[in-house]
């Protein structure tokens, strides 16, 4: 039995961690089969010791939300679903009645609330207690009504996704492929968890409703299909469905399947509900599970084979990703030879090594995975020189995940990838400058830093005679280089690949100090954290940067060439100038926080996500909480306010 409890509490600290990095951060530190597998084998020594756990995850939904957005609790709470991967339990949980299968979305679950015909309210899910509001980035989404027909209080739940195709156009435009997104359930999860809906916008985020929570003074006459054909007529997208029997099931499971390499929809597996609504309420409930529904998943196509080497790739941060190459296998109707390690933390986790047997399958029946090593040799050596460039590498590691790095700043798949990322459209806009362009220039030791790409003219010569160029493409490419001399702090931000720092955060950070780059080149750490959608990780990686000589020097040089704008910003009522705010707790006089930030920064005020001794005044309506912010509020003498002294203090 100790021994039993002790792998118990190993699997539930593993499990909590995948959990963690999953829900709160986005990451994903081990795939979908390991945590399956450790899951199920966790379930099993509870129902073999008849204990449970405090911190286990079979007793817990989700994971908590984070602070960055308000919290609010959900009317009815959200629970995860029993599920299966024998298609044979589906008839048997039918029985003789009729049910819904419909696809489980892989995206982020909202829950949507209509008043009088309006949308009022989005909150994810959160861990299906509590979870974030996020109503302003739900109102640009692609397919989600702003207004409907019924005038009662409507709450549906709806899974945010981002589909396949928009997922490939977002990652095209990203030039430097170490910086693409891993996958479109991460790509939704950080859209719609945006402090700014600019960027949602921009993302192509989708709803699709996969049930009806309240619908005040309408009969479905306890049809759950009913229920989908009402929020059909209201104008939302509903997921698409089947309505099956036992005997019809298998069939309908069938066609799905044949369904998943032409849908577009990112999913994971079927959702099985009752078609009687009152009968599938009257099931109950477990703890963890209600009865009136299951989740099948499908059963990995697995495969075993013979491990041949490993290849380690290069990027322009300097990040070296670890890249499995194993005898070609057939998996879901293609040849698979290659599945991404990650990181270093996952290769020693698997113990690999040269001509181990190992499985493979496909995430999702998409993304080639290792699922297991079966003989776990673990004489896989890291490389202690780089790939490209001979030079020393070093294992970094950060939140708990060990990754390799080549130190070599002058490594040259930094060069032509960072020197590809600068010239890119979000960066600098360079037309002319492909990335096999750059590689004959950067060979010919022609430019060697950012600031010599404007001096270029200097070996015209050169490069009239490079293949593929002659004068007019060559005085096409200097006119092209010389429109980027004026340019502006965001882009410039972005266009120097400091690690995390896109163009978005860029444009934060150059408001946040006014558009003044020699101010933003000193921000310390603390001063950077503090900046909304920034964070400790974010702000050490832009620090570390400006702080490094050679950064310094060259940025110098970069300057040297540039011009940069600053956008006109009007001086009618900028009576909040200077002044630097804190918005925490409930509010009561505004929708939610980026309401009252908004209101703040168009008087030209700032807020920022923690208490220095720059801020002005903390606002909670809560004077005398314990919380961390109004701590450090009273240690730093920092004025607390509550929304009616900001009222009447500061907007009259």
């Amino acid at each position: 039995m100790s021994d039993q409890k002790s792998r118990m509490q190993e699997l539930i600290k593993l499990l909590n961690h995948a959990s963690e990095a999953y829900y709160a951060r986005d990451e994903e530190i081990m795939s979908n089969y390991e945590y399956d597998a450790l899951y199920e084998e966790l379930e099993r020594l509870e129902e073999e010791t008849g204990t449970v756990l405090s911190d286990s995850p079979t007793t817990k939904v989700g994971y908590e939300a984070v602070d960055d957005l308000p919290k609010e609790m959900h009317e009815k709470p959200m629970l995860s679903l029993g599920k299966t991967k024998d298609r044979e339990e589906l008839k048997v949980w039918l029985k003789d009645r009729e049910g819904i299968l419909s696809w489980k979305l892989d995206g982020l679950t909202i829950v949507l609330t209509y008043q009088n015909g309006e949308l009022v309210k989005g909150v994810t899910r959160g861990n299906g207690e509590v979870g974030e509001v996020v109503t302003n980035n739900v109102k640009v989404f692609k397919n989600v009504p702003l207004k409907i027909p019924y005038q009662g209080e409507l709450i549906i739940r709806g899974e945010a996704v981002i589909t396949y195709s928009d997922f490939e156009t977002i990652n095209q435009k990203i030039t430097d492929t170490d910086a693409h997104y891993k996958n479109p359930r991460n790509l939704c999860s950080g859209s719609v968890r945006q402090l700014n809906n600019e960027i949602t916008a921009q993302r192509n985020v989708r709803l699709y409703a996969f049930s009806l929570v309240k619908a005040e003074g309408v009969d479905f006459a306890n049809s759950f299909e009913r229920q989908f054909l009402f929020l059909k007529e209201q104008g939302f997208s509903v997921v698409e469905y089947k309505k099956v029997n036992a005997e019809t099931v298998l069939d309908a499971v069938a066609w799905f399947e044949r369904q998943i390499d032409r849908n577009d929809i990112p999913s994971d597996g079927l959702v099985l509900s009752m078609e009687d609504i009152a009968y599938g309420e009257s099931l109950g409930r477990t703890a963890k599970f209600p009865r009136n529904a299951i989740a099948f998943k499908w059963a990995d196509e697995i495969r075993e084979t013979v491990l041949l080497k490993i290849e380690w790739s290069p990027s322009r941060t300097g990040l070296i990703n670890p890249v499995a190459v194993f005898e070609p296998v057939e998996l879901e109707g293609t040849t698979v030879s290659r599945a991404s390690v990650h990181n270093v933390s996952i290769m020693k986790e698997l113990e690999l090594g040269i001509g181990d047997r190992v499985t493979v399958y496909k995430a999702n029946m998409i993304i080639p995975q290792i699922a297991e090593n079966l003989t776990r040799s673990g004489d896989m050596p890291i490389p202690e020189t780089c790939p490209v460039c001979g030079g020393r590498t070093e294992v970094k590691q950060m939140n708990d995940t060990e990754s390799l790095y080549c130190v070599n700043p002058d490594c040259e798949a930094k060069k032509i990838k960072s020197f590809s990322h600068f010239v890119s459209r979000d960066a600098m806009n360079i037309d002319g400058l492909s990335e096999a362009t750059l590689e004959k220039i950067i060979g010919l030791g022609l430019i060697h830093e950012y600031a010599d790409i404007y001096k270029i003219s200097q070996h015209k010569d050169v490069i009239v005679e490079m293949e593929g160029f002659g004068e007019k493409s060559c005085q096409n490419l200097m006119e092209s280089i010389d429109r980027t001399r004026e340019t502006t702090i965001p882009r410039l931000l972005n266009a120097l690949g400091i690690p995390g720092i896109g163009l978005a955060n860029a444009k934060m950070i150059a408001k946040e100090w006014d558009y003044d780059i020699e101010t933003i080149r000193q921000v310390s750490e603390e001063e950077l954290s503090g900046v909304d959608g920034i964070g400790e990780i974010l702000a050490h990686s832009f620090c570390e940067y400006m702080r490094d000589p050679l950064k310094r020097e060259r940025l110098d040089h970069l300057l040297a060439e540039l011009h940069l704008m600053k956008p006109e910003i009007s001086e009618v009522e900028q009576t909040l100038a200077g002044k630097v705010f804190v918005i925490t707790g409930d509010l009561m006089h505004y929708a939610n926080r980026n309401e009252l930030k908004e209101i703040i920064e168009t008087k030209g005020g700032k807020v920022t996500g923690s208490v220095t001794s720059k801020t002005t005044c903390l606002i909670n309506n809560d004077i005398t909480s314990a919380s961390g912010k109004n701590k450090k509020a009273k240690e730093l003498g920092i004025p607390i306010i509550s929304e009616e002294e900001f009222q009447n203090t500061y907007l009259g």
